[in-house]
C-alpha cells in the first residue's frame, strides 16, 4: 500500500509541471452600423368629389406614409413622377376618357433618421386648381405615386 501510494504520488508530481510559459494574442473586434431606411406604410391622397362649377383649388385629404432609418443617418425621399406624369407635371388620368388633370404632389424630401422605435411621417400635400378641373370630363381620375428612400 505504501508503495502505491509512493507511486501514484510521483505520477501526479509529473503530470502536474508547475509554471510554464504562456503565450498571448489579441483578437481585433469591430462592427459598423449601416444606414437604412424602411417604409413601415404607404398612403393615400384623395381629392374626393369635384364639382367643376365650383372653380375652386381643392387639397388632398391625406394618410401619410411612415417610415424610419437609422438614427442620425441623413436621408433622401424621391419619387417616379407618377404613371402619368409629362415632364414635371404631375397629372391623374381618367379612367374611361383617358383625360388628365394636372396635381401638386409635396414633400420634406431629406432629413435625419431617428431609428427603428421611433418611425416618423411624411408630410405630403396636394392640390388641384379649380380652373384644371373645371372642363374635365365626367370620370374617375387617379394616379400611383412610387416613393424611394434612401439614406
Amino acid at each position: 500500500m505504501k508503495r502505491t501510494m509512493v507511486l501514484m504520488t510521483a505520477v501526479l508530481l509529473a503530470t502536474w509541471a508547475g509554471p510554464g510559459t504562456a503565450a498571448q494574442t489579441s483578437v481585433a473586434v469591430s462592427a459598423t452600423v449601416t444606414g437604412t431606411c424602411k417604409f413601415v406604410s404607404g398612403g393615400t391622397m384623395n381629392f374626393g368629389n369635384l364639382d367643376p362649377s365650383a372653380n375652386t383649388d381643392v387639397d388632398a385629404t391625406v394618410t401619410q406614409p411612415t417610415f424610419w432609418c437609422t438614427r442620425n443617418a441623413s436621408y433622401t425621399i424621391t419619387d417616379d413622377g407618377g404613371l402619368h406624369n409629362s415632364g414635371t407635371n404631375r397629372r391623374l388620368q381618367g379612367t374611361v376618357t383617358g383625360d388628365f388633370i394636372p396635381i401638386t404632389f409635396t414633400y420634406a424630401a431629406s432629413g435625419t433618421g431617428a431609428g427603428p422605435t421611433n418611425p416618423q411621417t411624411m408630410d405630403i400635400s396636394g392640390q388641384i386648381v379649380g380652373a384644371y378641373y373645371s372642363g374635365a370630363s365626367q370620370d374617375t381620375y387617379s394616379d400611383t405615386v412610387t416613393l424611394t428612400i434612401n439614406p
